[in-house]
């Protein structure tokens, strides 16, 4: 594959992947309130409603300060993998380590048009359906918007016995994260990374190396 065609290949990749996430929040956003749970396959596959302030996963960032520090942070470190995947395009790197770099872009690029932009684009979510560009402005100002997330898959659930030391009698659910889209990609995107740094690298390093010794 030439330079220009996989520059290509990742700019379609990375606008999909924006595309859908964005669909599936505003379609969330403009039909659900916080809170809202709307069952898919039983009681494990489900859209939950929320919001976060900072990292994936519902991690937060406090303050208003930490907030715009936050995207601002996300803005640089979005800049520094365009650069380095078009840098790695351009020496012929590995493929893999490109479209790994990809994914985790598109996720972080998802969740920062949410960060900059949703705070002025919509109202409050609390108790009502949001109304995506409210006469009376958004609910917060730009760079301090809330990350939407809805998908919520408890696998399965159980209270520890009593006697079991330190989580005796509490209740247990297996995966409880919720999450978007964007955070779908940026974890199949690490995956791949370190699957790309453990086997693929070391691979090409030999390969390289064996060449140079045969000269």
């Amino acid at each position: 594959m030439n330079k220009r065609k996989q520059a290509y290949t990742v700019a379609i990749i990375v606008a999909a992947i924006l595309v859908i996430d964005q669909i599936i929040k505003i379609l969330v956003k403009t039909n659900m309130h916080i809170g809202e749970d709307i069952p898919l396959i039983g009681s494990w596959c489900r859209l939950h409603f929320i919001e976060n302030e900072g990292f994936a996963f519902g991690m937060a960032f406090g303050g208003e300060v930490g907030k715009i520090v936050l995207t601002l942070f996300r803005i640089a470190a979005s800049g520094l993998i365009v650069w380095f995947i078009l840098r790695h395009i351009c020496q012929g790197g590995r493929r893999s380590l490109v479209y790994s770099l990809t994914l985790i872009l598109a996720g972080a690029v998802g969740n920062l048009i949410d960060c900059c932009f949703y705070g002025v684009i919509f109202n409050e979510s609390y108790y009502n359906v949001a109304t995506l560009f409210p006469p009376e402005g958004g609910y917060a100002p730009l760079l301090q918007g809330k990350v939407v997330d809805m998908f919520y898959f408890p696998l399965f659930e159980l209270d520890w016995p009593q006697w079991m030391p330190f989580v005796g009698g509490q209740h247990f659910e297996f995966f409880s994260a919720i999450f978007n889209f964007a955070d779908a990609a940026i974890t199949i995107g690490v995956i791949w990374l370190l699957v790309d740094q453990l086997f693929f690298a070391p691979k090409q390093k030999e390969t390289a190396e064996g060449e140079k010794n045969e000269e």
